[in-house]
């Protein structure tokens, strides 16, 4: 049964500019601020928000689900992703009702329409959810065979646990922020040659080029989440980049991984995309040798054509773009990626982020990272200023963008995620 939310051929009474990623059938969800007001839920319709506690006040939901009071009257979108899927979708319904182009009931009712929308440039866009767990995965096989070749090239590039399961690790979740936060560059240990260890800013920091999914409805402690019905607790997708300071990481890793040279900032966009705002543009993944243990068999398309890129602006300089690539080459799935996760019964909990890792393709183009981009700095990249890059340097900012569709089809927008760098504190 088609979804009458993602129908090519609605359109809303709201102006949606071409350009914009968030035509009607796109609708994601945010969190906001304006000015004298506090924290609320909203929906994303062309160059305004929905404000769903507005709409929630005025009773327009009363009659179609029902809802906590002032779930959408909070600075996060936590409460509402803990009502799960079924109640996603009647509010996902309700909102595109509402904002469909013969629907009048906001329209007939004088001052109504000011209330309830918000022009973007007015608001204040914060970080959509407060997540207390935060998982990274490892799940591109390109870049997972780029980074072996950099740092084994005289061994297989992929370590043999690799093809078996999702390899991940848990990060920091006080350290998750919102698209435009700066990130100050982190200071660690660092290993120079065969001197000793010593404590400095990182000359080494990277961008990482990723998707990450939030949770909604929670597990019960010790009951695994199977891979068939995962995405019943996934609401949607996100913009990640996954800061990394490569010099600390690369001292630190051995024996038990990614430390302090990711710990300090993960990007996220503050729009997050729907499940169901993707699932026309699903697509079935690559090939998966050897078949995955029982676990993490899925049937149907679990992949989604998902175009990034990635800009990085010098100081005072126009962005260019350094790589483009889709999420469509991902090896694992975000179900398989969730299956394995709570394999030994681990809790997931509303609000929870789980990022992809770095999404590169097969062309040296469309690498995720400039330590792939710059092949450990043997290749640096070329700024049309004349300037090049192996890392990311001080003033630089560094945007992630991402869309589904477009050249016919609804352009279902991400926004972007976008971080300034800032000097080391001294």
């Amino acid at each position: 049964m088609s979804d009458p939310t993602t129908d090519p051929a609605l359109g809303s009474w709201i102006p949606v500019p071409l350009e914009s990623g968030f035509p009607i059938q796109n609708l994601p969800y945010g969190v906001f601020r304006t000015e004298g007001a506090t924290a609320r839920v909203g929906v994303a319709i062309g160059n305004r928000i929905l404000d769903l506690d507005a709409v929630a006040e005025v009773g327009l939901f009363a009659d179609y689900v029902d809802l906590p009071w002032g779930v959408f009257a909070q600075p996060s979108l936590n409460r509402y992703l803990a009502l799960g899927r079924a109640t996603w979708r009647v509010v996902r319904q309700r909102v595109s009702d509402l904002l469909s182009f013969d629907n009048r009931e906001i329209r007939d009712v004088w001052g109504l329409a000011e209330r309830v929308l918000v022009p973007m440039p007015d608001a204040e866009l914060l970080l959509p959810i407060h997540p207390g767990d935060y998982v990274d995965f490892y799940s591109s096989l390109e870049h997972a065979t780029n980074m072996g070749r950099m740092f084994r090239p005289d061994a297989e590039p992929l370590l043999p646990n690799w093809r078996w399961m999702p390899v991940g690790y848990h990060g920091r979740a006080s350290t998750v922020v919102v698209s435009g936060t700066p990130v100050v560059r982190p200071r660690g240990q660092l290993k120079l040659g065969d001197a000793p260890p010593v404590t400095g800013p990182t000359g080494a920091l990277d961008f990482e080029l990723e998707v990450g999914f939030v949770t909604g409805p929670a597990n019960r402690l010790g009951q695994p989440i199977p891979v068939e019905s995962a995405e019943e607790h996934i609401f949607g997708m996100v913009l990640v980049n996954d800061w990394s300071a490569r010099d600390v990481q690369r001292w630190e890793y051995v024996p038990l991984g990614p430390f302090l040279g990711k710990s300090f900032a993960t990007t996220i966009s503050p729009w997050v995309v729907d499940l169901d705002a993707v699932v026309p543009y699903r697509v079935p993944g690559p090939a998966q040798e050897p078949e995955p243990l029982p676990y993490l068999r899925q049937g149907g398309d679990r992949n989604v054509d998902l175009a990034l890129e990635v800009a990085v602006a010098p100081a005072g300089a126009e962005p260019y773009v350094v790589t483009r690539t889709n999420f469509s080459h991902m090896y694992w799935s975000m179900a398989q990626q969730l299956a394995h996760a709570t394999v030994n019964g681990t809790r997931v909990a509303p609000g929870d982020l789980y990022a992809s890792g770095t999404v590169s393709g097969p062309t040296p183009d469309s690498y995720g990272s400039m330590i792939e981009l710059a092949w450990r700095g043997t290749k640096p990249v070329g700024f049309p200023d004349g300037s090049s890059r192996v890392y990311v340097e001080d003033g630089d900012t560094v945007i992630v963008r991402g869309w589904c569709g477009g050249d016919g089809r609804p352009r279902i927008g991400f926004g972007e995620a976008t971080g300034t760098v800032q000097p080391a504190p001294v």
